[in-house]
C-alpha cells in the first residue's frame, strides 16, 4: 500500500509541475507584448502557427526537465515504477502534449484579458478546479454523474490515465488511447491560440 502511495504522489508531483508551469506560461506573452518583443515578432513572416507551437515546446522542455528531477527523487527514495524504453518515451510524449495543450490555454486566456493582474487572477482560479475536475485525486468511478461528465472532458484525466499506464505497468492499448486524445487536443488548442496570437496586441 505504501509502494502505490508513493508511486500516487510521485504522477501527481509530475502533473502539479507540468500544469503550474504551462498554465501560467501566457504571462510571458504578456510581458513580450510590454517590452514590444511581441510586436515585432508578428510583423515577421513566421506563421502564427509556428509562433504558438515554439511556446508549446518551450514549455514542455521546461515540464521535462521537473520531471526529469522528479525521476531521479524517486529512484533515491526506492520508489517502484516501471522503466523501459518504451515507458519513459511515452512519458516524454505525455508530457509534451499535456504541457502544450495548457500553455495554448494559458495563451488564449492572455489574449483575452490582455493584463498581468487579471491573467495571474484567472490562472490560480482554475488551476485547482483543474485537478479536482480529473482523476489526478481520486476515480472518476466515485464522482457525482455532473463531473464525471467534466472529468472525461478534462485532458488532465488522459495525462493522468496515460502516466499511470506508463509508469505503474498499465495496457500499452490504454497509453495510446491516451496520446492520440492529448494529440487531437493540443492540435486544436494550438490552431485556436494562433488564431488568437495577434489579439494580445489590439
Amino acid at each position: 500500500m505504501a509502494g502505490v502511495s508513493a508511486r500516487a504522489s510521485c504522477r501527481l508531483t509530475y502533473l502539479q509541475f507540468i500544469v503550474f508551469i504551462a498554465i501560467f506560461y501566457g504571462l510571458y506573452i504578456i510581458m513580450d507584448r510590454d517590452t514590444g518583443v511581441l510586436q515585432k515578432l508578428l510583423v515577421t513572416p513566421t506563421p502564427r502557427l509556428a509562433l504558438v507551437w515554439g511556446k508549446m515546446l518551450s514549455a514542455g522542455v521546461r515540464g521535462l526537465s521537473q520531471a526529469l528531477i522528479v525521476y531521479l527523487f524517486s529512484l533515491v527514495l526506492g520508489i517502484q515504477l516501471h522503466i523501459t524504453l518504451l515507458s519513459v518515451f511515452g512519458v516524454i510524449i505525455i508530457i509534451l502534449l499535456g504541457a502544450s495543450f495548457f500553455t495554448g490555454l494559458s495563451m488564449i486566456i492572455a489574449s483575452i484579458v490582455k493584463t498581468r493582474e487579471r491573467f495571474m487572477g484567472i490562472g490560480q482560479v482554475i488551476t485547482l478546479p483543474l485537478f479536482f475536475a480529473s482523476n489526478a485525486i481520486y476515480p472518476i468511478t466515485i464522482m457525482p454523474p455532473w463531473l464525471q461528465v467534466v472529468a472525461k472532458a478534462n485532458p488532465l484525466s488522459y495525462m493522468v490515465d496515460g502516466l499511470r499506464a506508463l509508469m505503474l505497468g498499465g495496457s500499452a492499448a490504454e497509453a495510446a488511447f491516451d496520446v492520440g486524445i492529448l494529440a487531437v487536443v493540443a492540435l486544436l488548442i494550438s490552431m485556436l491560440s494562433a488564431w488568437f496570437y495577434p489579439k494580445v496586441v489590439t
